[in-house]
């Protein structure tokens, strides 16, 4: 069971980040403040949760958060200041949508840069750890799948509604075979000699 936040002295928001290691697409963040009683059994890392349940306490969060805030950093933006800069501006953009505003972001991951006034601390794997955490996982997840699949209407030889823009074998093939779109991030590693593949 996730413990509901890192500590209950200041108003937290967790944040975290979906979509890193893609080829395609944007990088999207949440920020989420729950209430200090709020529980579901379901709730976890949402990359441990099948997609039937990540939909469904999508739901109940956007319902019963005290605030939440999903922001994306489109592609271009990504390839301007590297992904780990724009997973930074992702939850940081988000974090600052918040009303009210939190007195403290706990933040998925090792490291962190922000020009938000507010205090913050990093939880390696904290999406597995706290509740805050996961929920933010879970809305950055769920709102960039769905960007994904708009994006698969547009561009539907890339598999996207299947692989959301990550870097399966599939895609890379798609890429060889039909290019890169507007979509795809220009400073990643599209070649398909990273796979091995049968002559």
């Amino acid at each position: 069971m996730l413990e509901n936040c890192s500590q209950y002295d200041l108003l937290e928001a967790g944040c975290d980040e979906a979509g890193r290691g893609c080829l395609a697409g944007a990088v999207f963040a949440a920020a989420v403040i729950l209430p200090p009683d709020f529980h579901d059994p379901l709730l976890n890392d949402s990359k441990q949760m099948s997609e039937r349940n990540r939909d469904r306490l999508r739901t109940v969060i956007e319902r019963e958060a005290i605030a939440w805030a999903v922001e994306a950093v489109p592609p271009a933006r990504i390839d301007e200041i590297n992904i780990l800069n724009a997973s930074f501006e992702a939850m940081s953009l988000a974090a600052g949508r918040l009303v009210p505003a939190p007195q403290l972001l706990a933040i998925d991951g090792n490291r962190f840069r922000t020009t938000l006034e507010i205090p913050w601390r990093c939880f390696v794997k904290g999406d597995g750890r706290f509740a805050d955490i996961a929920a933010a996982s879970v809305l950055a997840k769920t709102h960039r799948d769905e960007y994904m699949r708009r994006l698969d209407a547009e561009y539907p030889h890339y598999g996207w509604s299947r692989n959301k823009g990550y870097p399966t074998r599939d895609h890379r093939i798609a890429i060889r075979t039909h290019g890169l779109t507007p979509y795809h991030r220009l400073t990643f590693n599209h070649d398909i000699d990273q796979l091995t593949l049968p002559l």
